[in-house]
């Protein structure tokens, strides 16, 4: 057998943020070759030794499909290259939202997804902020569920303090699936919390049905775990501003960013947005609110923790 020795990849998803990991975690990025065929076939090759290795794959797993083929494909590659162990980052966890059968005869698709990447040969999957937490049960391999907070809040906390002056701040929950991440970030930066009861009519559509909490003369900050099409950010958003709001914050984990969401979040009704690099962000979808903070220290952190046997939970202020 190899040297069990750290090894760090790059699916072709968010080769950016994989430079920055690989930068934080003093690792080179491993030489690996992805092509496609002319029928857009995808194939994988790793140009390196990795028998007895241990592998961390970095990859995305936001549209298009490519991107899970591309993974389950690496995967499959590295286990019989004989790695020791394969270690998947996926930083954005598509498909998270469907992780329950709501309505007759549909998928639960993100148990769907982990059946692919554990039967293709994970040992480990490291993710940040899964819709639900749940998720983490889809499977019998450790999933380490790293928090958004963890790359945001320092960022939150400086832009608090310089524009709150006198006047105070509001963490709001854009609907009550978000209440407990929304109350986690009000504690944690010391503001108060109120929450806009959602109602959803159909796939990416909802409108506001009722407000709790007071607004009025105070900064509010909207936060969620993902920003898809933003129309729940920018009704809550519109909710804030009509109930006298002095500034709107918007801050998301993962960037979605589909369809009309940079127009809505261009919108004047919002003033300033953060988000982290989970999903690669094109040059024609940045906009001039716009903050990109890295998360690259944190998955840093992480793999060096699960190489050398120690805790994660550390990372999150606790020892288990």
């Amino acid at each position: 057998m190899g040297q069990y020795i750290q090894k760090l990849f790059s699916g072709t998803s968010n080769r950016e943020l994989t430079a920055k990991i690989a930068e934080q975690a003093n690792l080179p990025v491993g030489d690996l070759v992805i092509e496609r065929f002319s029928d857009g076939e995808i194939w994988v090759k790793y140009n390196e030794n990795l028998r007895g290795n241990d592998v961390y794959i970095v990859q995305s797993t936001n549209a298009p499909g490519d991107n899970i083929i591309e993974l389950a494909l690496l995967i499959d590659a590295a286990k019989r290259a004989s790695a020791e162990k394969i270690n998947v980052v996926i930083p954005y966890f598509g498909y998270s939202r469907q992780d329950r059968k709501d309505k007759p005869r549909v998928p639960i698709s993100a148990k769907v997804m982990m059946d692919i990447f554990t039967q293709a040969g994970a040992d480990r999957i490291i993710t940040m902020d899964l819709h639900s937490t749940q998720i983490q049960g889809f499977t019998s391999i450790p999933v380490d569920n790293l928090y958004g907070s963890l790359v945001l809040m320092d960022t939150l906390q400086i832009f608090f303090d310089k524009i709150k002056n006198d006047h105070k701040c509001v963490v709001l929950s854009p609907d009550i699936g978000s209440n407990k991440l929304s109350q986690a970030y009000a504690k944690k930066l010391g503001i108060g919390f109120a929450l806009i009861d959602k109602r959803r009519n159909a796939h990416n559509q909802s409108e506001v049905a009722h407000l709790v909490g007071n607004l009025d003369d105070r900064h509010v900050l909207i936060i969620d775990d993902m920003i898809d099409t933003a129309g729940t950010i920018f009704n809550a958003a519109t909710v804030a501003k009509e109930k006298g709001a002095l500034s709107v914050t918007v801050a998301a984990t993962h960037g979605v960013l589909s369809g009309e969401s940079i127009k809505k979040l261009s919108h004047k009704n919002i003033d300033k947005v953060f988000l982290s690099d989970t999903v690669h962000i094109p040059e024609n979808k940045k906009f001039e609110k716009l903050t990109i903070v890295s998360s690259a220290k944190i998955f840093a952190d992480t793999i060096s923790r699960i190489h050398k046997g120690e805790s994660v939970s550390q990372l999150f202020g606790e020892v288990t």
